[in-house]
This record gives structure tokens, sequence and C-alpha cells, in this order.
């Protein structure tokens, strides 16, 4: 028996943070993507649920982070069908790669520890759990994701996987802002820091640096934003899908947040 469908809009904005009409937008683009075609890899064999049943299932599945086996049920399907509808479907929700960016744009940068029980990826970070970090970038006017880079271990710091998980180049040509952790990439405006005889930064300097911080903050507000998806706080699937999972977050944020 089917508990949770999109046919019944109360369930739409917990399970995914959408409003009914947003959440219609995301299933027409998916439905553009091939959503429609896609069966459940056998021949002959029609999905259970209708595309935004399926939609709804795998954007409640991050939201929640509950488990295959309770997932299921509440749709009124198998835990191995709701594991193929996730595998299938969640790569098609995916943020689309940015091809023009105004030429003014300036975006803000930051990287985020995400708990990650694969360690093939994953690796003991600073809040001492296997972690994978993750870098996203923000238009810093419209606080839009415009960038995120392939999911690093979590013991390398974000000087490092920066350039590493290539949002570097996704960046290129862009003024970029980023707190001081990324000193060392001369391409991102950091904050000044203070002198090593422990002197106080000139008052200008100071006053550049609050100005910085009030700006860099937005992209700690959209991290925050993002991680209300329970899935980046515990990610127990495949570190390989972790790419395909925060770049579908990212998409369902700037669909909120845009209206």
């Amino acid at each position: 028996m089917q508990v949770i469908s999109a046919a019944d809009e109360q369930w739409i904005h917990p399970f995914t943070g959408l409003q009914p009409g947003q959440f219609r937008k995301l299933v027409r683009l998916v439905a553009r993507r091939g959503g429609d075609q896609i069966a459940d890899g056998r021949p002959g064999r029609q999905w259970a649920l209708s595309l935004p049943d399926r939609v709804l299932l795998v954007a409640a599945y991050w939201r929640t982070n509950l488990t295959m086996r309770q997932i299921g049920p509440l749709f009124g399907i198998s835990h191995s069908a709701a594991h193929r509808v996730i595998d299938t479907l969640g790569p098609l929700l995916a943020l689309a790669p940015v091809r023009r960016r105004p030429i003014d744009q300036v975006t803000i940068v930051d990287g985020t520890l995400i708990p990650t029980r694969d360690h093939t990826l994953a690796a003991r970070s600073k809040n001492y759990r296997y972690s994978t970090n993750l870098q996203v970038a923000i238009d810093a006017n419209t606080r839009l994701v415009v960038a995120l880079g392939d999911p690093q271990p979590g013991n390398r710091n974000d000087t490092i996987v920066y350039r590493t998980s290539g949002i570097d180049r996704k960046l290129a040509g862009r003024a970029t802002m980023a707190d001081g952790a990324y000193r060392g990439n001369p391409e991102v405006i950091i904050p000044y820091r203070k002198p090593a005889d422990g002197t106080e930064l000139p008052q200008w300097k100071q006053d550049y640096n609050q100005v910085h911080r009030r700006v860099r903050a937005r992209v700690e507000h959209a991290l925050a934003r993002m991680k209300e998806y329970k899935i980046l706080r515990d990610y127990r699937r495949a570190g390989k899908t972790l790419t395909a999972t925060a770049a579908g977050i990212a998409h369902m944020y700037n669909i909120a947040i845009t209206g």
C-alpha cells in the first residue's frame, strides 16, 4: 500500500523542500532528460510508480536519509525497487554545468565535510569521522550554486582540494572569494592575515576583512541549506554516487531559492 504520493500535494514540501509548482518544474526537467523512457532494467517491465512519484521518492530519500527498507514501503514498493529508482533517477536531477557566466560574476567557494561510510573515498578528518571534502561555489549576488568539486578525502585541506577537485578549472576566469584556508591559490581573494610579528592590521585592512566575512558568509548559509537534506550528514551509499547526489541537492536548492 502506497502511503506517500506526489498526487497529494501535502507531501511535496516536507519531503523535498520545494513548493508544488517548483516540484512540477523539476519533474518536467527530469522527463526531458529521459526519465519517462527509463524502465527498471528488465525488458518489458515498467516502473510501478509514476515519474512524479519516483522523483518524490528520490528527493524524500535525500531529505530524510531513511534506509531503503524504510523508504520503499512508504511508496508501496520493495526496498530493491527503491534502490533502482534512486540509482537510475538520481543522476537526472543533477545540476547542469554552467556554460555561460557573466564576465563580472563574483563567486564564493567553501568546503564542507560530508561524513561518508565508504572508506575507499573517505578519510579520517578533523571531526574524527571518515569524511569527504565537498567544494561548493555560489554566485555572490544570486546565491545560486554554480559549481561543485569532485569529493576528495576529508583529511585534505581546502587549499589542496580546491585544485584536486577540479573546481578551480570550473571557476577559472572569474573573481573568486574564500576564507584564509585557501592560502596558496593566488587567484582566490582571501582576507588579510595578521603580521607574523603580532602587530595589528591597519584599520583599512580590518575594514576590508569585515566586509569580506560578511559577503563570504553567504556560502556558509548555502551549505547549511543544502545540509537540510540529511543524506549529506551521514552518507551511507557508495562514494562514487556522492557527486551526483550533491549535484541533485544543489539543483533543488537553486530551484527553492529562485521561487
